[in-house]
């Protein structure tokens, strides 16, 4: 029995997406729940799941090719069994008859161990600059198929070798002669893309500004540094830097509410609430998901927070719902050595929080010179809804929390 593969319905705030990958071609076996095959929208990469054992009967919609919700992207055949344990795309399996005498004759012709791909595989080598040579197959007569690339793609990844597949950020990574100039021009994402738009709208519609002050981490460290072990032994989890940030925005925010605002149209929305964004960078793109009612959470209910989104989102396992609402946000630069910056602004959210790298300086400590660990902080906020006063303030109470954490425990 043949059944539709159609594309997960998307939220209202998703028109559209685009097929990333097909993890299984025509004619492959797949038992239920196997993916299938991910659509890529502006915000997470959404999974196809085999609704039963079967094989994939016909591909409809190719990658690269645009769906909308609900669209039919293939067909399933339910029950049948796969014709090879490596089966190839369409068109490998339409002639694949024809190919197989053709690869002999061709490989008896130039009479070398050059291997065959077919063209499924060969696409995708030719778009990652892999050298067929270095491919082992395991198709029939030792054809390299499409699984056979992308297996050495990411084994070549997971090494840290210099092979020549592209990297996150689409620029190859091969070494050239002296004098060689490479080029070599990708699609944008949809994730990248809307980004891009996002920034770009907050820049053109906030009254964006950004005030900074500078917060020792001394006793911070300290604190970690003398609880670390018992932390990790009653919750299993290490104390990061991030949860003191999340509480103590948490509270400085319940005596601002403007910085935990936002704005609808013409409307102040203020929020009774602290929902934390926390920015984390993927391959893909910088994606923001949003850890609940901060304010009822525990350091280490915000520390394992953190990690099981960071994991889901470098795995591109978020949902939709984990990225939506947010009251604010905090980003860390300081994570890839950044010593200040200015955040920007994520709508329709009115503050940013950044953090930056923690520098060894010598400061000025009751009249006398001393080397203390320092972190720049930066809030970007929109001056439409947070004026320069409520900002400074804000500010301060973080620093004042952190440089003495038992004012978070004692709300002082």
């Amino acid at each position: 029995m043949s059944t539709e593969i159609k594309a997960p319905v998307f939220p209202e705030s998703v028109a559209e997406g685009t097929v990333a990958t097909w993890h299984k071609q025509p004619g492959e076996a797949c038992s239920r729940d196997d993916l299938i095959v991910d659509i890529e929208t502006d915000k997470v990469v959404l999974e196809v799941v085999a609704p039963a054992d079967g094989v994939i009967e016909e591909i409809v919609k190719n990658e690269g090719d645009t769906v909308e919700s609900g669209e039919v992207v293939g067909t399933f055949k339910e029950g049948a069994k796969g014709e090879a344990p490596a089966a190839e795309s369409k068109e490998d399996s339409a002639e694949s008859s024809s190919e197989d005498s053709e690869a002999k004759e061709e490989k008896e012709k130039k009479g070398s161990d050059e291997p065959i791909l077919s063209p499924a595989a060969r696409k995708l080598a030719d778009e990652n600059d892999v050298e067929p040579s270095a491919v082992k197959g395991t198709g029939k007569d030792g054809r390299v198929t499409k699984e056979d690339v992308q297996n050495h793609i990411d084994s070549a990844k997971s090494s840290g070798g210099s092979s020549k597949e592209s990297s996150a950020s689409g620029m190859p990574e091969v070494n050239v002669a002296a004098g060689e100039r490479p080029e070599k021009r990708v699609p944008m994402t949809r994730l990248r893309a809307s980004i891009a738009k996002r920034l770009v709208n907050a820049q053109q519609t906030a009254a964006m500004l950004t005030t900074f002050n500078e917060v020792d981490m001394g006793p911070i460290m300290e604190m970690r540094k003398q609880y670390q072990e018992s932390f990790v032994k009653r919750h299993d989890i290490k104390l990061g830097f991030m949860s003191f940030f999340a509480k103590a925005a948490t509270e400085a925010l319940k005596r601002f509410p403007a910085v935990n605002a936002s704005i609808d149209g013409n409307d102040m929305v203020y929020h009774g609430y602290q929902d934390i964004g926390v920015a984390v960078s993927t391959d893909r793109g910088l994606v923001v998901p949003v850890v609940r009612d901060v304010d009822a959470l525990g350091l280490a209910d915000i520390e394992k927070s953190i990690v099981e989104y960071g994991t889901k989102a470098k795995d591109g396992k978020l949902a939709i719902e984990d990225m939506t609402g947010g009251t604010f946000t905090i980003t860390n630069g300081g994570i890839f050595g950044s010593l200040l910056s200015t955040p920007i602004l994520n709508p329709p959210q009115t503050a940013i929080l950044g953090m930056h790298k923690i520098q060894e300086r010598p400061m000025a400590v009751n009249g006398k010179v001393e080397i203390r660990p320092m972190m720049y902080l930066a809030l970007s906020y929109d001056h439409r809804m947070v004026d320069g006063k409520e900002a400074v303030q804000f500010l301060v109470a973080i620093k004042e929390m952190l440089e003495d954490p038992a004012r978070i425990l004692l709300d002082v």
